[in-house]
């Protein structure tokens, strides 16, 4: 048991202290910009066209069964 505390305590050894110098912040964020993956322009619009389309039928679907549903509750209310 003594031997898993002391490997236990080896692992948590105290970080470095110094003074590192510091990244800008603009820097990190430009750093960080050049890392990222562009999709072709092609591609983004195709997917833009079809979330645009997919939001519509959906739009559509939730009316109906929103109609149906007042239609029903009114029927039901009218008994």
């Amino acid at each position: 048991m003594a031997d898993t505390n002391t490997a236990a305590q080896e692992n948590t050894k105290p970080a470095k202290k110094g003074k590192d110098k510091k990244e800008s912040f603009w820097s990190g964020v430009k750093k960080e910009w050049s890392k990222i993956i562009w999709l072709p322009a092609k591609t983004v619009g195709r997917q833009t066209g079809l979330v645009v389309v997919l939001s519509i039928i959906m739009g559509i679907i939730i009316s109906v069964v929103d109609s149906g549903a007042l239609r029903l509750i009114e029927k039901i209310l009218s008994i």
